[in-house]
This record gives structure tokens, C-alpha cells and sequence, in this order.
């Protein structure tokens, strides 16, 4: 069963203290962790460019510092993918789910 929406519950629930608690929740998360990320992720393109013999010091065998940036590049992305599946689900999703029941509910009556 499809429930037709007006418009006006919308705008209500966005109006809500909840919603902008929600909107809070998120950017106090993904903001700062989207700078960090950013920072990191320009340090390695930086200092490829123009830190080329630090870059190219051989660690161990033909495993240079280039090499471990760039794989450390993919792990900092899964890490941060994966604490903001935990920070989502624990503080995001229960807040969301109540917004998204009102909505229903909101538009059920009307």
C-alpha cells in the first residue's frame, strides 16, 4: 500500500528540533571526518610530487614509503567507512527510523 504525502509534512519534519538534531548528528561526524580524510589523502599526493626521495626510501626489499602511503590510503577509507556504518547505525538510523514512521503516520491521518 502506497501512502500519498502532502507536501506539508515534509516541511514540518524538518522544522522539528529532531530533524536538526539528526542534521546535527551527521555533520558533526562527516564533516570533520571528510577534512581529515582530505588532509591525508593531499599529504600523500604532496609529498609524492615533491618529497620524491623521501617517498622512495626503500623499507624493506622493493617496499618503499610510496608503496605503504598508497596502501594505507585504502585502509583509512575502509576504517572510515566502516566507523561511520557504526556511528550511522547507532546514532543516525534509530532517529531517522522514528522521522520516517512520523511521516507515515502524518500522512496515513491526512
Amino acid at each position: 500500500m502506497t501512502v500519498q504525502h502532502d507536501s506539508s509534512v515534509y516541511e514540518r519534519i524538518q522544522a522539528s528540533q529532531q530533524f536538526g538534531e539528526l542534521r546535527r548528528r551527521y555533520r558533526s561526524w562527516a564533516f570533520p571526518m571528510t577534512v581529515a580524510f582530505l588532509a591525508w589523502y593531499l599529504l600523500y599526493v604532496v609529498l609524492s610530487g615533491f618529497a620524491r626521495d623521501f617517498m622512495g626510501t626503500k623499507l624493506i626489499g622493493n617496499i618503499n614509503v610510496a608503496l605503504i602511503f598508497g596502501l594505507l590510503q585504502f585502509a583509512s577509507t575502509f576504517l572510515i567507512t566502516w566507523a561511520y556504518s557504526r556511528h550511522a547505525s547507532s546514532k543516525l538510523d534509530p532517529l531517522a527510523e522514528d522521522l520516517r514512521r512520523k511521516a507515515e503516520l502524518e500522512g496515513a491521518v491526512k
